[in-house]
């Protein structure tokens, strides 16, 4: 059964551009050209990926992206006309997966599509469960326990936890972090790793300002140092 794309886009020729480059690669494509109904089409289709414009009318896409955060863990890449990085961080911050600025090719949507479902099927882990202090992390059914409470994370931000728990006191750069989520180097995507670190550390740190657990190492990267 082909896997469902929603592309919510209020340009007609951005986003018939996306849906028959798709389309050619075998996906099944839905497409709503407002925020309103966008999420609502996610929440009656339940998609399985989302490629989500920031700017919309009703309601924007960075609205969207945190409504549908607080109930599904669906992939979502942004697009964006905004030169401003900051914005693409605030939809990171939100939990969107990745992001493209438009103009965009779309052979490259096709490619950030499959790689973003390949991930989200779920990779092979390692049997087991990670404790560091009041942290446990169990890598079979993706999910993290905290000093007695259970924490929502994002698959990527579960994979970077992971990632970095594995190998406490190694340093990864933000260029290898971003192998492993997407298996190939992004270049210039190192600060949307910084993102989903903020992300992480206002969910695990008791005081995200002086972390204990994930670690900046200045001018390399971070790493695990939970005690």
């Amino acid at each position: 059964m082909a896997e469902t794309i929603l592309i919510i886009e209020d340009e007609p020729k951005v986003a018939r551009l996306a849906r028959d480059y798709l389309e050619k690669n075998n996906y099944r494509v839905l497409i709503a050209n407002d925020g309103k109904s966008g999420l609502a089409t996610a929440r009656g289709e339940k998609p399985d990926l989302l490629v989500l414009d920031l700017l919309l009318p009703e309601m924007d896409g960075l609205d969207v992206c945190r409504a549908l955060r607080r109930e599904s863990d669906i992939p979502i890449i942004m697009l964006t006309a905004r030169a401003e990085e900051t914005d693409r961080l605030i939809g990171l911050e939100l939990g969107a997966d990745d992001y493209i600025t438009k103009p965009f090719s779309p052979r490259e949507l096709v490619a950030r599509v499959r790689a973003l479902l390949r991930r989200a099927k779920g990779r092979v882990y390692q049997s087991g469960i990670i404790r560091v202090g009041d942290l446990e992390l169990n890598t079979e059914s993706h999910t993290l326990n905290l000093a007695g409470e259970d924490i929502h994370l994002t698959r990527i931000e579960f994979n970077l936890l992971e990632t970095m728990a594995r190998h406490p006191g190694q340093i990864f750069s933000r260029a290898q972090l971003l192998e492993n989520l997407h298996g190939v180097a992004y270049l210039g995507y190192d600060r949307s790793i910084d993102a989903h670190i903020k992300n992480l550390r206002r969910k695990i740190e008791n005081d995200p300002a002086e972390p204990k657990y994930i670690l900046t190492v200045y001018g390399v990267g971070y790493k695990f140092g939970g005690q």
